[in-house]
């Protein structure tokens, strides 16, 4: 996976300054100690198979200190321009109606990430910079530790400013079923005849 720049004309940014200061470039963002997720790959695809995102479909999450999902949204980008306020308020109403803030505490305990699939290549874009700006903007104001942004395009999936990244899942993919892992094990039936032949079975 490359990591570098590219324009989007879907992307333009207007050229007012204030909107020009709701950008994170990749330096700030690297500079900015957001914490690396232990296991990234696992992160995406349980986002992935759980909202089914296409281009333009923005998906919030909380992590727990164990990365386990406490909870999650997706919502399509309907902004003309890519502004980090923008895109800070619709984080922020996603994350207030899915999960409490975490004001009152000290220091943040639960992690948010944003996985964005967008149209063009893997390389960093001014509406990247600005999902970033909005994203360490609203877990400020929601009590959240800012983590990982993660795009998903046709190349595949990136955490930008770490270069870690997969070709599967990609923008275009199928969603992959959730692991059975998690599920419990079914519960073994009792009675009827069959039971009560193993049961004789067993007591000879």
């Amino acid at each position: 996976m490359t990591f570098g720049f590219a324009s989007s004309p879907a992307a333009s940014l207007s050229t007012s300054t204030a909107s020009a200061s709701r950008v994170l470039e990749p330096a700030e963002w690297a500079a900015a100690g957001i914490p690396l997720l232990r296991n990234p790959r696992e992160v995406v695809s349980g986002l992935h198979a759980r909202h089914h995102p296409r281009p333009s479909t923005a998906v919030v999450a909380v992590l727990d200190p164990d990365e386990r999902l406490c909870a999650s949204a997706s919502f399509t980008r309907r902004a003309a321009l890519a502004d980090g306020w923008m895109f800070r308020n619709a984080l922020l109403s996603q994350l207030r109606r899915v999960i409490p803030h975490d004001l009152r505490r000290r220091t943040p305990v639960r992690t948010a990430v944003l996985l964005y699939c967008r149209e063009g290549d893997a390389r960093w874009t001014e509406e990247d910079g600005a999902w970033m700006w909005g994203l360490r903007d609203a877990c400020t104001l929601h009590g959240l530790r800012c983590g990982a942004y993660i795009t998903l395009t046709h190349d595949g999936w990136q955490v930008l400013g770490e270069g870690r990244g997969g070709r599967r899942p990609h923008a275009h993919s199928a969603p992959e079923p959730f692991a059975t892992a998690d599920a419990p094990p079914p519960v073994p039936r009792t009675g009827g005849p069959v039971s009560e032949v193993l049961r004789r079975a067993a007591a000879r």
